[in-house]
């Protein structure tokens, strides 16, 4: 889940009349650059969006606070719309800037997020979590920085917010220090939010706290990926995490696995500037993501490091990503006015190798323009971007005893190649030894794995993929028992136009091969695939996964098959 929200509904009127505070543009050092400007106006922008979805019930025990996309109050929708209430409020470059009916709207928000809290501290996620430490530390990202920008800005009439605010926190804090977590990354973002309550109200016991986390060691692997892999939620939390805890407490060896992560997610990049996620272990995984929510953990790195790959990073990120994704970080740049420094000089890109990342089961290939992805232990396992020309996935299952859906365990380099491969076997069961039949016959008290097997079929799938003509060949061979049918699918992202293929007679988004090759297109990026193979219509075999909502073709054949397939 992506914890920091970017509202995006359409603008409506909001019951604030802003302050215009120009005037009072103060001439400091650094002086904010533009880009950093351009932020500050998207959040104005932005603001109003917030109007919606507002409780305004008096009687309501959550007036004042924000509903989700489901009508229920919440605290995320809350402590986003304080965060960027406050930091407005606050900055003078704002047209909310000191706005006194905006403070209100904040108090009332601030009352809010006292009335989402439970005694304890905590607050729920109302999706799945409940007294949840790990959620009251995400959602203090938002809540610190409204209380630093109300108590910074010295504006009349702010401490009653403050003092509401300053409650929240301090309940938040007893329930961090004590509570529990559920996943790898939580450990990193309670310690965080530990840190920015230590930067507040210093207190031994947050330290403490910390301590005990950090005590277990950060959760790299020697590929530089974090046990959840998931590079487009929860890497970038943890890369920000520590940044935080590094800073906050003077502890300059956590610099260092976020300097690993970032470098190895250089090659985690796809040509049009998205995120390779089919390696994930959590929700994102096989989702659509960009760079963006790694802006500022790139750019602080760069600073710290002088490091060109990584500002280079940073400019492909605003060159691919919408300035409103980057503009919901704006705290994080109004905090710290060294990120306003200009880039180190950038260095070029990894954009054609061939990297293996074993512990993470992924191979990556790209040369310029493309760039494929292998994967284990998924049965898509291989990607092919092209541009905006994308194949999200390839898969292949054989009608074998309802479990031939291939996936494999590892990815072997063999010369050149790539090697995926599985073996499978369909027994059949011969009568139960005498002494182990049950009396009752009883089916379950006479399980298959005491009884003698005989008729084995076997079946052994192995795909080789290789580099051939600015492309890859994919060569797929399943063999062993004969005549089981097989089916190859290609599965493209939808929004494109395909060719050299017509539609299936019987299933929606299921095409096969009417020409010796296919293409699929978008825009000017343009996939050519092919030869293809159709020698049944059966696309939905028994024991296959679910056909994907997407344009899919399908090669057919029976056993022995073998096929090579090319993209490019």
């Amino acid at each position: 889940m992506n914890r920091r929200h970017f509202v995006t509904l359409s603008a409506s009127s909001l019951t604030l009349i802003p302050t215009l505070g120009f005037s009072e543009l103060v001439n400091r050092a650094p002086r904010k650059p533009a880009w950093l400007l351009d932020w500050i106006a998207i959040n104005d922008q932005q603001l109003p969006n917030y109007a919606p979805i507002k409780v305004t019930d008096a009687n309501s025990r959550y007036a004042g606070g924000y509903m989700n996309d489901a009508d229920m109050p919440n605290p995320h929708s809350t402590s986003g719309f304080l965060m960027k209430a406050s930091m407005l409020f606050a900055t003078p470059e704002s047209k909310y800037y000191q706005s006194k009916s905006l403070l209100a709207e904040i108090e009332a928000a601030a009352r809010a997020m006292l009335k989402f809290q439970h005694s304890d501290g905590t607050i729920d996620l109302l999706d799945t979590n409940f007294h949840s430490t790990p959620d009251t530390a995400f959602v203090l990202e938002n809540i610190v920085p409204a209380y630093k920008s109300l108590n910074e800005s010295n504006a009349k009439g702010t401490s009653t917010a403050i003092g509401l605010i300053k409650a929240f926190l301090t309940n938040a804090g007893e329930a961090l220090i004590v509570g529990g977590i559920h996943t790898p990354n939580h450990r990193w973002v309670v310690s965080a939010a530990l840190t920015k309550l230590n930067e507040l109200f210093p207190n031994p016991r947050y330290t403490k706290r910390i301590d005990q986390w950090l005590a277990e060691h950060i959760d790299l692997d020697p590929d530089g990926q974090f046990n959840e892999k998931s590079t487009n939620s929860y890497s970038p939390i943890v890369d920000r995490s520590l940044i935080i805890v590094a800073r906050g407490l003077k502890k300059p060896e956590l610099f260092e696995p976020v300097r690993r992560n970032l470098m190895m997610t250089l090659y985690y990049v796809h040509p049009n500037g998205e995120v390779v996620t089919e390696g994930s272990n959590r929700q994102d995984k096989g989702t659509i993501g960009n760079m963006a929510k790694y802006y500022y953990c790139y750019r602080y790195m760069a600073l710290l490091d002088k490091n060109g790959e990584m500002a280079a990073m940073c400019r492909l990120i605003e060159k691919t990503c919408p300035k409103e994704q980057l503009a919901g970080y704006l705290d994080y740049f109004l905090e710290d006015p060294t990120l306003w420094n200009e880039l180190p000089a950038s260095k070029p890109l990894p954009t054609s190798y061939v990297k293996a990342f074993p512990y993470s089961g992924v191979v990556r290939i790209r040369r310029e323009g493309w760039d494929a992805t292998l994967l284990s232990n998924n049965a898509g396992w291989l990607t092919f971007h092209k541009g905006n020309a994308i194949l999200q996935g390839m898969r292949v299952v054989a009608s074998f005893f309802g479990k031939g859906q291939f996936q494999t365990e590892k990815i072997e380099q063999q010369g050149a190649s790539w090697v995926m491969r599985k073996s499978l076997e369909g027994p059949y069961y011969q009568p139960i030894a005498a002494d182990k039949i049950d009396a009752n016959g009883d089916w379950d008290k006479m399980p298959r794995t005491d009884r003698p097997q005989s008729e084995i079929q076997k079946m052994t799938t192995t795909v080789t993929v290789t580099e051939a003509n600015n492309g890859l060949r994919i060569d797929i061979d399943l063999s062993g028992t004969d005549n089981v049918p097989v089916a190859l699918e290609l599965i493209f992202r939808p929004g494109g136009t395909l060719g050299g293929v017509t539609k299936h007679p019987k299933k929606d988004n299921a095409f096969l091969f009417s020409d010796e090759a296919g293409t699929y297109a978008v825009g000017n990026d343009i996939i050519r695939f092919g030869p293809g193979k159709v020698e049944h219509k059966g696309v939905q075999l028994r024991g296959a996964l679910p056909a994907m909502d997407a344009p899919t073709v399908y090669l057919t054949g029976y056993t022995p098959f073998k096929h090579s397939i090319f993209l490019g």
